[in-house]
């Protein structure tokens, strides 16, 4: 990419993210965020439970990216225990308030591509929103699944190479070699995913990974400088009082939205400047 391309992307990006349209976009999904996660986190763990595992490992990975504050305060949410029974009729409306945010999403999405957030309608966007959560949580339960799984399913494997084959294995290393891009690669996936499935008109996947890599890398960076501010300089119980986690949390959703954003704008910057 030429030198005159990246800085006609770089003021394409600036000038869409300065329009009216953009301004209240990022708090507007952090709303959202807020309101689907209890409902995403249910269905979640009662996803994990058939796989027999602990919504404990949810926290664990959230703890490396958030500060204390915030990850002390999703803890309470990240408790819930499986039931191990599902009500068709509880699930039906934990979706439709879990697709909240991808709904918003799929409006922002069209509006970038095409200029209008109607897409099919309200009732088929709905839909459309509601099936790529229950994908979503399909791909990241078994993707934990394969992450808790993995170690003694590779030491089996690592047994049959020792004494059928008769080949030195070290399974410790070669799985935790293995564990880690398996890992990102999974959570680029699964944003891409997303990217791929927000616009009503269907673009090629390709033309989707600038902004996928910009948000995937982005969230990571963004959460790791949000939490170093939140631990060492921020103070939201002092000003808010109970309520300090709770603006703590939509903080943190605002800067995840906002960088969501960027990268649909990328996208659609990347395209019209070729």
């Amino acid at each position: 990419m030429s030198k005159k391309r990246a800085y006609e992307i770089l003021f394409n990006v600036i000038g869409r993210m300065r329009k009216p349209y953009y301004q209240g976009v990022a708090a507007e999904l952090a709303f959202f965020f807020l309101m689907s996660m209890v409902p995403l986190l249910i269905i979640f763990g009662e996803f994990l439970g058939l796989f027999s595992i602990s919504m404990n490992i949810i926290h664990d990975l959230i703890t490396q990216y958030v500060s204390v504050e915030v990850a002390e305060s999703l803890q309470d949410y990240l408790d819930y225990t499986p039931s191990g029974t599902f009500s068709l009729i509880f699930i039906v409306f934990a979706l439709w308030a879990a697709s909240k945010a991808q709904y918003s999403m799929i409006r922002i999405a069209n509006y970038t591509y095409t200029g209008l957030n109607t897409g099919r309608g309200f009732i088929r966007e709905r839909v459309r929103s509601i099936i790529t959560v229950i994908i979503t949580i399909l791909l990241l339960g078994f993707s934990l699944a394969i992450l808790v799984y993995g170690e003694p399913l590779v030491g089996v494997f690592g047994l049959y190479v020792e004494e059928i084959l008769e080949i030195p294995f070290n399974y410790n290393q070669f799985w935790y070699a293995l564990r880690w891009p398996f890992a990102i690669a999974i959570y680029f996936f699964a944003i891409s995913f997303i990217n791929y499935t927000l616009p009503s008109k269907k673009l090629p996947y390709k033309k989707l990974l600038p902004g996928s890599i910009l948000t995937s890398a982005g969230m990571l960076i963004a959460s790791w400088i949000y939490s170093y501010y939140a631990s060492h300089f921020s103070n939201y119980d002092l000003l808010y009082g109970s309520l300090g986690t709770v603006v703590g949390l939509l903080v943190w959703f605002y800067i995840l939205g906002y960088v969501m954003v960027v990268g649909i704008v990328l996208n659609a910057a990347w395209e019209e400047t070729r």
